[in-house]
């Protein structure tokens, strides 16, 4: 298979995901090449030319950046950058993030305005193609002067320090660059500041959010569908005429796939005593549609970011030109999480709502859901369960962004906290999917209270699937079991087409 060609033009989301999920190796086009080495040579010439002071060339960092360094010592300068910023703490980042910050500071370094050496690109390109993937840290970005701290440790590794994952095992990079074959990088002037400069830990956090949201949203619309048949709920807040008036395209959205999952449903046909379903229910494709809309604001931001020269300062050999200015300040990438991490959650905070009101004794339904309530406890706890995810996700969103440190003596006086906004909206996701794991078990539980009526074909397909994985519950038993089995058939299953 040929390999995906890296170029300075467009690039989309939608792309960048199929890399990551498909495994592609990726290299550098002619065109990207040739800009990388343009400016290379450019920067070269112009410090061979010059004693001028140029901000991260041939000077300190941050609130050093009034002390100028000799060129015998530019080589120097960028290392020491590197190895005295890898400063992280806290968890590693998972390694699907760490492969799309690869990939995404190689986006962003093709453009051919930051530099480097031809051959830093490759190495980097190395590591994505062999999965060799640094050992980065949650914690340590303040989201302004780039990523940092989780940068420096992404790229510590090409000088043969730090350390790396290869087939899940931890290793010292040295050791790896040996096994490979390959020689640590040696930096030139102002190639570490280029390599650590960026929002590629915010924005890679941001391509995956993107990803996963999209799946869980899916299924979190399928799962609503399969409470409703529980809960013998209306198909009329579904209907077409009502969403088309309103305008929303998320709402819209939602309220044809509820359509799509429940046709030919014997369920939802049936005639019902009930007039009205409580908003859980009744306002699905308002609430799950609002989230499918925050998703599409912020991926266009996403990819508005993975299209964009992040690192500082930017050098534009065909103007003469050497600039130092912002544009690693990662505020559209902090308020973006924060705005995702509220849509998660509120996907999750209906979820729970409709969990309860299936436990809840109504509609025929025994109280939480077992045939014997009282001797038995049924389903009672895995919505407590829910419900403190829930609170905690509640927690988690409070805007990152609204906050701001000063650091480095003052000179960065205002930072985003985007790296903090990532890594809760993470958080957040990872919850969403064990709260939608806990309303499977219920809904599929009250769905076998509805026999020997049926659901819709495509309903069935999924509660013949998951019976396969998870069980009727009779009567009491370990449910912790059943609400991993749960969360692990979300993650694993494939969603019908309808």
């Amino acid at each position: 298979m040929l390999a995906y060609s890296i170029d300075p033009s467009h690039c989309s989301l939608e792309r960048i995901h199929e890399l990551l999920q498909s495994g592609e190796t990726i290299s550098l086009s002619e065109t990207a090449k040739s800009a990388i080495n343009k400016s290379r040579n450019y920067l070269n010439e112009r410090m061979a030319n010059s004693s001028a002071p140029i901000y991260g060339i041939n000077t300190g960092f941050g609130s050093l950046c009034d002390v100028q360094i000799g060129n015998e010592d530019l080589g120097k300068l960028q290392e020491n950058l590197v190895m005295s910023h890898a400063c992280g703490m806290g968890d590693p980042v998972p390694t699907q993030i760490v492969k799309a910050m690869l990939l995404l500071k190689v986006q962003s370094l093709s453009h051919g305005l930051s530099g480097v050496q031809e051959i830093t690109v490759q190495r980097l390109l190395d590591f994505y193609n062999a999965n060799v993937l640094p050992v980065v840290y949650q914690q340590g970005s303040l989201g302004a002067s780039g990523d940092l701290a989780p940068l420096a440790h992404l790229c510590l590794p090409l000088l043969g320090m730090g350390e790396v994952w290869v087939n899940g095992i931890r290793q010292p990079a040295a050791s790896v660059l040996e096994i490979f074959g390959w020689e640590p990088i040696q930096l030139q002037s102002k190639e570490g500041l280029a390599l650590l400069n960026g929002t590629q830990f915010m924005n890679a956090y941001g391509v995956c959010l993107s990803a996963e949201s999209r799946r869980l949203f899916d299924w979190a619309t399928t799962i609503a569908a399969i409470s409703l048949e529980g809960y013998d709920g209306r198909i009329e807040p579904f209907h077409d005429n009502l969403h088309k008036i309103r305008h929303h395209a998320g709402q819209i959205l939602v309220a044809e796939k509820m359509r799509g999952l429940l046709k030919g449903s014997e369920i939802i046909s049936q005639h019902k005593a009930h007039v009205q379903d409580p908003y859980s229910f009744r306002c699905i494709p308002q609430v799950i549609g609002a989230s499918y809309g925050v998703l599409q604001h912020v991926e266009s931001i996403f990819t508005n970011e993975l299209n964009a020269v992040t690192d500082n300062p930017t050098i534009f050999p065909d103007d003469d030109l050497i600039i130092s200015g912002g544009n690693f300040h990662g505020q559209p990438l902090a308020m973006a999480l924060d705005y995702l991490c509220l849509a998660i959650h509120e996907v999750g905070s209906i979820s729970e709502r409709r969990t309860y009101q299936l436990i809840g004794g109504k509609r025929g339904l025994p109280p939480f859901l077992v045939a014997q309530p009282g001797l038995n406890s049924g389903l009672m706890i895995p919505q407590y369960t829910q419900a403190s995810i829930v609170s905690q996700n509640k927690h988690l969103c409070m805007p990152a962004s609204a906050d701001t440190i000063d650091s480095s003596n003052g000179q960065e006086d205002h930072v985003s906290m985007g790296a903090n906004a990532a890594t809760k909206a993470w958080r957040v996701l990872e919850n969403l999917e064990k709260i939608l794991g806990i309303e499977l078990l219920n809904a599929t539980q009250a769905l076998e209270f509805r026999r020997p009526l049926q659901s819709s074909p495509v309903i069935e397909q999924i509660l013949s699937d998951y019976r396969k994985e998870v069980s009727f519950v009779s009567e009491d038993r370990y449910l912790h079991e059943d609400m991993e089995k749960s969360r692990v058939f979300l993650k694993s299953y494939q969603l019908p087409s309808f």
